[in-house]
């Protein structure tokens, strides 16, 4: 295979950010990670690379987060995960490659915007609902499942509850292992654990590994403020390449 240093600088940037992600540093920017690998490859086998690299990162995040987690949002949030990864599974065959990267371009803007606007605020002093937690863990785990990025639909149930930071991250890491467990077999019969894309995960998985050991050191030792301000706005740069593209190839042909 030929060496491409802006395959594998894009790839090492965005397994890096999913690592630190994972132990709580970057919140849901680690839900770049499949959009950065969109730009190099195609969205469908860059979710395939990914899952087995989420899974070694996985196990650390757990390890480390394994007293710190709030179980019943979990229990709440986990049968609607399960919901959404089987609608994920039953939609892969209907859906085309482009959709695919038009709908992580979308989820990636919405992201955004649900930084920008308060939303959240008004909503913050209602207490959460069962079904509330059910609705979004099934968009968790739909969009964990198409183009893991189930992160904002997470946190928008998870994130008004106000949980300790530690909690926060710990609810997140047990929550995610247990969802992307639960993609294996899924993954499997479509054919998205092949060789070239183990082959693949096999070379970054240290990448994220290392990413995920980084960000347990620094989550209580850095300001993040202006790396927020600017990473937002590469990630809505980012949809919106990523909508253009897509939606050219899906309403346009191009």
């Amino acid at each position: 295979m030929q060496f491409d240093p802006v395959f594998v600088t894009v790839a090492v940037i965005a397994v890096l950010i999913v690592g630190l992600s994972k132990a709580g540093l970057l919140g849901s920017l680690g839900m770049v990670g499949v959009p950065l690998l969109s730009l190099v490859m195609p969205a469908r086998d860059a979710a395939g690379m990914m899952l087995p690299v989420l899974l070694a990162m996985d196990v650390i995040a757990v390890w480390t987060y394994r007293r710190d987690f709030n179980w019943n949002i979990i229990r709440i949030m986990l049968p609607g995960a399960a919901v959404g990864t089987i609608l994920g599974w039953l939609l892969w065959s209907v859906v085309s490659d482009a959709a695919v990267l038009l709908f992580v371009g979308v989820i990636t803007l919405l992201f955004v915007l649900d930084a920008i606007l308060p939303l959240r605020k008004k909503v913050a002093d209602r207490p959460p609902s069962r079904g509330w937690g059910r609705f979004w863990g099934a968009a968790a785990g739909f969009t964990s499942f198409i183009s893991h990025t189930g992160g904002p639909p997470f946190q928008i149930y998870v994130l008004p509850q106000r949980l300790s930071p530690t909690q926060y991250s710990g609810t997140s890491a047990w929550f995610f292992a247990i969802v992307n467990t639960a993609k294996l077999v899924p993954y499997f019969f479509l054919g998205q654990l092949s060789v070239g894309n183990l082959a693949l995960s096999a070379a970054l998985a240290p990448v994220g590994m290392l990413g995920v050991l980084l960000g347990v050191m620094l989550v209580r030792r850095i300001s993040m403020l202006w790396f927020y301000r600017i990473a937002y706005w590469l990630v809505f740069l980012l949809s919106l390449k990523l909508i253009w593209d897509g939606a050219r190839a899906v309403f346009w042909g191009i």
